[in-house]
């Protein structure tokens, strides 16, 4: 039993309006007191509130009843008091109240005149953040840059702050975005790490990375084909540079002149009937040392680089002669860009041997041959 308990009413009982008669003693209940905490579980910085309810009051005229409080953080004022929790680490606190009962000033005197309760409540460890990171673009040349994006968030919504780390080159950010710079760094991976740290000292990572590749190598040059000369239309002079070849050849000037590190190669061929003279030619000259064999398609190839360095004024030097497979009278021209091989895109050539045939040149024939030129074209 309680103090108050012990406390006893005792009523007496008229009888007959002679006499009182006791008929005992009534037992009066303490006081009691229950506590309750609202939220039972918070984060740091969040507020508690936590409640008192009395029960048991004294029903006495001028029974006073009074309130108070004691904890880390608490704050109370009559049934109840708050908890400022900033401070609190992640732990289970109690905030404590005691009611106390009684004629004013003197409240809790008497026995069962006071009680007291705890509430408790819980400080949670705030959650770490999250975070994720993305490059764009993840595939480099040497040198370029890439942004790195990183995606961060804190379950409590604290404050966040980023770093960057990069296993090559160079990262700078500011906030939630950075730039990567991949100058200097060989072809490969890089790793990147993106990090976020909120004001408790909570931390998270992510890794992203982007590959360096070689840039492709240039488009390695090649031989281009010009105009093509026909040497069918002078049957008198069939390795002659005509005035309908000129303007071919002028165009290939004006080429080489503006790409000073250009040349040209000049193929020429004989058809059948010709290649058949040139084998007669040689047998004969075998014999006879002194007679002429005449290679019409090498005399066809010199007579045109004669013509692009007497009247085009090209180096003689940047332009080779030779023979083809060919079996026509005619003369392909083929523009070489510096860094392309000849012998690499055209194949089945024969470099000419221009010690051995001599330039014609655009000689005009003799009057007599002339007329019958112009009279066979007239037929």
């Amino acid at each position: 039993m309680g103090s108050r308990s012990l406390r006893l009413i005792c009523l007496s009982l008229m009888v007959m309006g002679l006499a009182f008669v006791s008929v005992g003693c009534k037992k009066v209940q303490p006081i009691k007191l229950d506590c309750n905490a609202t939220p039972p579980s918070i984060y740091p910085g969040e507020q508690v509130t936590a409640t008192a309810a009395a029960s048991s009051i004294s029903t006495k005229k001028n029974t006073d009843v009074v309130y108070s409080w004691s904890g880390t953080g608490v704050v109370g004022n009559g049934t109840t008091a708050t908890v400022t929790t900033d401070a609190l680490n992640p732990d289970s606190y109690m905030a404590k109240a005691v009611v106390k009962e009684g004629k004013k000033g003197k409240e809790g005197l008497k026995p069962g005149e006071t009680a007291e309760c705890s509430a408790t409540f819980r400080v949670k460890e705030f959650e770490p953040p999250t975070v994720s990171c993305l490059a764009n673009p993840s595939t480099l040349k040497p040198g370029d840059a890439s942004k790195i994006t990183c995606t961060a968030a804190s379950p409590q919504n604290r404050p966040l702050t980023y770093t960057y780390a990069a296993t090559a080159g160079t990262i700078t950010g500011v906030g939630s975005v950075a730039a990567f710079s991949s100058r200097g760094v060989p072809t490969g991976s890089v790793g990147i790490t993106c990090t976020v740290s909120d004001d408790r000292n909570h931390t998270a990572s992510a890794d992203t990375s982007v590959t360096i590749v070689a840039p492709p190598s240039p488009l390695a040059p090649h031989v281009q084909t010009r105009c093509s000369l026909s040497f069918a239309r002078d049957s008198m002079r069939p390795t002659r540079v005509d005035n309908e070849a000129k303007a071919c050849l002028d165009q290939i000037a004006i080429d080489l002149k503006q790409n000073p590190d250009a040349r040209v190669v000049i193929v020429a061929d004989s058809n059948a009937n010709e290649k058949l003279i040139t084998a007669k030619q040689e047998k004969v000259a075998a014999r006879h040392k002194r007679s002429k064999v005449e290679y019409f398609d090498q005399q066809r190839a010199v007579n045109v680089k004669d013509y692009m360095v007497n009247d085009q004024g090209i180096d003689a030097s940047r332009i080779s002669v030779a023979t083809g497979t060919g079996d026509d009278k005619n003369a392909q021209n083929y523009l070489v860009p510096a860094g392309a091989t000849f012998a690499n895109d055209v194949k089945g050539t024969i470099a000419v041997d221009e010690t051995n045939v001599k330039p014609e040149g655009r000689k005009p024939l003799p009057e007599r041959h002339h007329e019958k030129a112009i009279a066979k074209q007239g037929q």
